[in-house]
């Protein structure tokens, strides 16, 4: 019987508690379903605007049809964002005391951040003085009062920056999780425990007690998420702190630094879109990470201003599909490459008019014969090898020298054909030279013999003439050891181009310049002679997204720059980040400890080149949330011998779930490499029915085709990558293939193990491969104790 009570007695317990959470549900469905009703009233406002703007241009004026392309643009823009019904538009609460000071933000928020003195009394008891809900876009009632505040204003700070130490006004916290417009659950966070406070004359209730721990344990997709509901503290010091000169931010794996890169972005633009009217730039090391990072943005409300680039795709016209052996990456990526490609795009002038094209080689004319004066004027080759060697003594681009080589040609055509001794009168020998001039560059064979001794040069064709092995090996002796150009010269005989060709090609298209051409005129099309054609013909509109790319592509400098695993960046691409980030502020995002780089001193030394003198402003993420700590224990053994006396960052959480450790029956050959397929295809099997989200199998980068095969057939779900390409992602589970074989492809391999292993939220297995040396529980020797 009295186990009947107790039982009864839990039992009210969690009904109690049950039907308070479903009030304070309904609490918050209403005010969402309240500020529904407000977006779809400025939503009927933009449409309204844009039918306005529409009818501006049946006044037929250029200031009208300029007025309505701008209000067409500024309302479609609006309505964009009024549009998008983001999973949790809402998703934040804080519940304040009374502040300092009365006075209000542009949001309609009081600005206070401390309590007044009095807000708590000395019976340790409060009352609430203002609620704030939190979500991506701020909402205004019909008053001017807020619904909803912008998670980037400053009145939304304190419910990332709020702790039980350090709570200012909030007393509490609440995450609302919701989907589309209905409300599922609510998570609240105590800011003031010893408080008994009370909103609307009754006591705050508090629900659940693991807001964060129920973010970090939801099932990863192959993209990532925005973190606005989940940021902490130390997060949001470096998504708020101001853009002038460099930000840096370092953090270990899982400390959120590519989210905060991106929650950034979408910060500064708020701030100021004035100031970053010129674009932000976001650079990542890999198409993989750009294609899991693009969806961010435009669920923070911007989408239009920030491009998201691979270090591949930086250069407009080519894009990397290649990757490099790491010997030949180091080289073309060392500060060495930088006077190679020098010396290669002076010496490809020595190759003719075929060479700037990246055809067969002729090499350049040997006789300049023109016809001045009655008399043929002739210059050799000694001669002219003089002039090309003056002309390239200049500063400038190559083929911004060519007007250079042309007057210095003029000039010594001049003194051979005795011109100057004709008259002593210098206006008479000044008219004499400017007719000579004429005269000589009027002719076609003066025009044809400089477009073959000068020829204007492409970056792709100063590589494709570097790709032979002889050539490059005079432009690079004393640079490059033989090996090194063997290698690198084979490289560039491949189609396509790798990451490190692209950081080539910026160098060159810098070291070349490109002569301005006059722009050719239009042929006139019959259509042209109607009036207002476009206006009675349908178009389809450039949608935002298509815009943004377009003006992305444009540019070629940007007002911010942000580079995301910054510690992977080559020398050579430091220098290409560099030139589109001159006059930007910047912030680097990295880790040392995960650096795939082999010479980080160097790498470093043209990171601050290319920062130049701008002063310095350091954050560190010292919290991993991603990794349950069972997978950080592992790979902390790794940074360990890395990077010794590296610290890693703390994991917030512990799963119980040990790292699972798998080895192959075979040994040799052939039968291993079916059994390290069937080993890989179980494993991830096995994982796929265990978790609900994605499962990652990371091989070493020449396994990644091969892995592909392996798994085929499983599904979307699962994916295969190279070591070089897991850095930034996340997966729910994954597979790390021979620790041994991804430490030994590279000098920098132990770093790129220690990325891998710190890949999963989830679970974890490790399989062994033929350079392992598994003990009998089957942990490869790299992972021991």
């Amino acid at each position: 019987m009295a186990a009947q009570v107790q039982q009864s007695a839990v039992g009210s317990v969690h009904d109690a508690h049950d039907s308070v959470r479903d009030r304070e549900i309904s609490v918050e469905q209403e005010h969402l379903d309240r500020v529904y009703r407000r977006l779809e009233e400025k939503i009927h406002e933009a449409e309204f605007l844009m039918h306005d703007a529409a009818k501006r241009g049946q006044v037929g004026t250029p200031g009208a049809l300029a007025e309505r392309d701008a209000q067409v643009f500024r309302a479609g823009v609006h309505l964009n964002r009024l549009n998008n019904e983001f999973e949790d538009f809402l998703f934040g609460r804080i519940d304040l005391l009374h502040g300092k000071d009365g006075r209000k933000g542009p949001d309609g928020a009081y600005t206070a951040v401390e309590p007044a003195e009095g807000a708590v009394r000395p019976d340790n008891t409060a009352d609430i003085a203002e609620t704030l809900h939190i979500g991506r876009i701020g909402v205004l009632d019909e008053d001017y009062s807020p619904l909803v505040i912008d998670w980037r204003a400053p009145a939304a700070a304190p419910f990332y920056r709020a702790t039980p130490v350090d709570p200012g006004r909030v007393v509490r916290r609440r995450v609302i999780r919701s989907k589309g417009r209905r409300v599922l659950g609510v998570e609240d966070d105590l800011m003031r425990p010893e408080l008994t406070a009370f909103l609307d004359g009754r006591e705050l209730p508090v629900i659940g007690d693991g807001a964060l721990m129920a973010a970090l344990g939801q099932a990863r997709s192959h993209t990532m998420r925005d973190i606005v509901s989940s940021i902490q503290a130390e997060q949001d010091l470096v998504i708020r702190a101001p853009a002038a000169s460099v930000t840096y931010v370092e953090g270990g794996p899982g400390t959120g630094k590519t989210a905060v890169a991106l929650h950034r972005a979408a910060y500064l633009l708020y701030q100021d879109r004035r100031r970053y009217a010129g674009g932000i730039l976001i650079v990542s090391p890999t198409p993989l990470l750009v294609a899991y990072t693009e969806g961010v943005l435009p669920s923070l409300g911007e989408e239009g201003q920030v491009a998201i680039r691979a270090i591949g795709s930086l250069v407009d016209g080519a894009e990397a599909t290649l990757y490099d052996s790491p010997a030949v990456a180091r080289a073309k990526g060392s500060y060495r490459m930088l006077k190679v490609l020098r010396k290669a795009a002076r010496g490809a002038l020595e190759l003719g008019p075929a060479a700037a094209e990246g055809d067969t080689v002729t090499g350049p004319p040997a006789r300049l014969r023109v016809v001045a004066f009655g008399r043929r004027i002739e210059l050799e080759a000694d001669e002219l090898e003089r002039i090309r060697r003056t002309a390239l003594g200049g500063t400038a681009p190559v083929n911004l020298l060519r007007p250079r080589a042309r007057k210095l040609l003029l000039d010594a055509l001049w003194a051979k054909s005795g011109g100057a001794a004709r008259h002593t009168d210098p206006e008479l020998a000044a008219e004499l030279r400017s007719s000579f001039d004429e005269d000589v560059t009027g002719e076609d064979s003066f025009l044809a013999f400089l477009d073959a001794w000068w020829p204007e040069l492409t970056p792709r064709a100063v590589l494709a003439a570097m790709a032979d092995e002889r050539r490059l090996g005079r432009w690079a002796r004393r640079i490059l050891n033989p090996g090194e150009v063997r290698r690198v010269a084979r490289s560039l005989r491949r189609d396509g181009h790798s990451v490190h060709d692209i950081a080539m090609l910026d160098e060159l298209q810098a070291i070349l310049g490109a002569p301005a051409r006059p722009r050719k005129k239009r042929e006139l099309d019959p259509l042209d002679q109607l009036t207002g054609l476009e206006e009675l013909m349908p178009v389809r509109e450039e949608t935002q997204r298509e815009r943004a790319e377009r003006l992305a592509q444009e540019r070629t400098e940007y007002a911010h720059v942000i580079v995301d695993e910054a510690q992977d960046l080559t020398p050579m691409q430091w220098r290409m980040v560099g030139r589109r980030g001159r006059h930007a502020t910047w912030t680097v995002v990295g880790d040392p400890a995960q650096s795939s780089w082999s010479d980080p001193d160097e790498a470093a030394e043209a990171r601050d080149e290319a920062l130049g003198t701008r002063p310095r402003r350091r954050f560190q993420l010292t919290v991993n949330y991603r990794n349950p700590a069972e997978i950080a224990e592992l790979a902390a053994k790794v940074l360990a011998l890395a990077m010794p006396g590296s610290e890693a960052p703390s994991a917030v959480r512990s799963t119980g779930v040990e790292p699972r450790f798998v080895r192959t029956n075979a040994e040799h050959g052939a039968v291993l490499r079916d059994s390290l397929e069937r080993t890989v295809r179980a494993e991830a099997e096995r994982l796929l029915d265990l978790v609900d989200g994605t499962v990652g199998v990371v091989v070493a980068m020449n396994r990644r085709e091969e892995a592909r095969r392996w798994l085929a057939g499983l599904g979307d779900r699962v994916v295969a990558l190279g070591s070089l390409e897991a850095k930034g992602l996340e997966y729910d589970a994954t597979v790390v293939v021979s620790p041994a074989e991804i430490a030994d492809e590279s000098p920098a391999g132990l770093r790129v193990l220690y990325v891998a292993l710190t890949r999963a939220t989830q679970q974890l297995t490790v399989v062994s491969g033929e350079r392992d040396e598994p003990d009998a529980a089957g942990v490869p020797d790299l992972l021991r104790d």
